[in-house]
């Protein structure tokens, strides 16, 4: 099949993506529920977040005009399932550096929209789920897992994910297999991996919803450089979620999410065994606290 009827099968709509994230957060949301409201915590960041907003209005002498369009694009995002991608854009950056700030071992980033729990498991020297003839250039990721005393740490989890060679993720843009491109891979006795998968390509946010309205609105653009999504665990570790970037991409410098770090820059190579290329990188895990 070619890269052509890839796309064609897998054109992804704002509504259908923004439905599909809104949907997988209530799931795992609704999971991890239960705990006792702080109604303190609640009134204090909540008094904040107002309070930001009416001082917008008073110092920029919002008008009636720009309220209510307001009003009705926070109205379009809701209709458009658009939460979850409004927020993980351009807000989880900052929760994410107020929540590792303490990190001792390699650095974090947002997790984004498109996690899946329960991807396949694959061995630690496996290939990712994908077509038969997934389109890409094949890129093996190696590496370590150890903690922050340099031991290795066997059986350690990483959960991968990422976009195919034109942008899409499975499950949140059609035509596409269930679990492509996903997959949760064991580390070894030595806490090492080498998973075979394709280099993702950069892609834009979807454009054709609220967010895309804001972007247009702004004079912003919606691109997000190519990156490779992990949550790596470990019994008595600190699980972290990070994206891995490639050098050289025109977006890692203004990243609409505003995720990109230095070091989450990989260093692709040319591979010597087999076609495409491949990089190494070692993930260290800091101790549960």
């Amino acid at each position: 099949m070619s890269e052509n009827n890839f796309a064609q099968e897998a054109t992804a709509k704002a509504a259908d993506s923004g439905a599909n994230a809104s949907a997988r957060f209530r799931e795992r949301q609704a999971q991890a529920s239960g705990g006792v409201v702080d109604h303190e915590r609640v009134e204090l960041l909540a008094g904040k977040a107002i309070k930001a907003l009416t001082d917008i209005v008073e110092e920029e002498q919002v008008s009636y005009e720009e309220f209510n369009a307001l009003k009705a694009w926070l109205i379009k995002v809701g209709e458009d399932g658009e939460w979850p991608l409004f927020l993980d854009v351009w807000i989880e950056h900052a929760v994410e550096e107020v929540a590792n700030q303490d990190r001792e071992g390699s650095k974090g980033t947002i997790e984004g929209p498109y996690y899946l729990e329960n991807s396949p498991e694959v061995e630690w020297n496996g290939t990712i789920d994908m077509r038969p003839d997934e389109p890409g250039t094949p890129f093996v990721f190696k590496g370590q897992v150890t903690s922050t005393t340099g031991e290795p740490l066997p059986g350690a989890k990483l959960e991968l994910w990422h976009a195919d060679s034109l942008g899409f993720y499975s499950q949140f843009a059609p035509g596409l297999p269930e679990w492509n491109l996903r997959g949760t891979f064991i580390a070894n006795e030595d806490g090492e991996y080498e998973i075979h998968t394709i280099r993702p390509a950069p892609y834009q946010i979807p454009t054709d919803g609220a967010c895309g309205q804001l972007i247009e609105a702004a004079g912003w653009h919606a691109w997000r450089p190519a990156h490779m999504h992990f949550k790596v665990h470990a019994p008595g570790h600190r699980l972290i979620t990070s994206q891995l970037y490639f050098p050289g991409d025109p977006h890692n410098d203004d990243d609409i999410a505003s995720a990109v770090k230095p070091e989450l820059l990989l260093d692709p190579q040319p591979n010597p065994d087999e076609e495409g290329e491949m990089t190494t990188y070692n993930f260290v895990l800091d101790p549960e606290a």
